[in-house]
């Protein structure tokens, strides 16, 4: 897809909607002795987020896994709208967009892996990480340079921010600060 079609997806995009495992996170799920989960997110991708937070965009994650880990991340970053334990991720995506109030063009999604797919071929802007599946690239419009739990949320945030003029009022309020 070219610069320039991509600018195009990503002006009309309205709600950010997030996969977690290898996405947010490497894909790795650390249990410590008493059972507990520990994710790994990263502090780059979550003030992507809350930027895209401050310019109106709307966040959403929708996530096969159900953890506590999520939720508290969730929680600590505003995120507008949460599903867990969504293992049919077209449902979940569904009721995300009755709660958003929006088309599937005006959505971004970014995943790694097979229960992925229904929610990409749906949405305005399909991206995905360099450490997802073969089978998930042939449907995607981006897939992001950082990997998955490194940064990668961040870039697509970026790319969208850009594209919608909003990066130079982002820059310039840090600039002046």
């Amino acid at each position: 897809m070219t610069r320039q079609a991509l600018t195009r997806r990503a002006k009309k995009i309205r709600v950010i909607a997030l996969d977690v495992d290898g996405v947010m996170t490497d894909g790795r799920i650390i249990v410590d002795g008493h059972g507990f989960q520990i994710k790994p997110f990263d502090v780059y991708d979550g003030f992507g987020i809350v930027m895209a937070r401050h310019m109106g965009l709307k966040v959403a994650i929708i996530t096969a896994e159900k953890s506590e880990a999520v939720a508290r991340r969730a929680k600590r970053l505003k995120i507008d709208w949460v599903a867990q334990g969504a293992l049919d991720k077209r449902g979940a995506f569904q009721r995300c967009l009755k709660h958003f109030r929006v088309s599937p063009d005006r959505v971004a999604y970014i995943g790694d892996e097979l229960l992925d797919l229904p929610v990409l071929k749906q949405v305005g802007l399909a991206a995905s990480v360099p450490n997802g599946r073969p089978e998930v690239f042939r449907h995607v419009h981006f897939v992001t340079r950082a990997p998955g739990g490194r940064g990668a949320v961040r870039e697509l945030i970026e790319l969208i921010l850009k594209a919608q003029g909003h990066w130079k009022k982002i820059l310039k309020h840090y600039l002046t600060v």
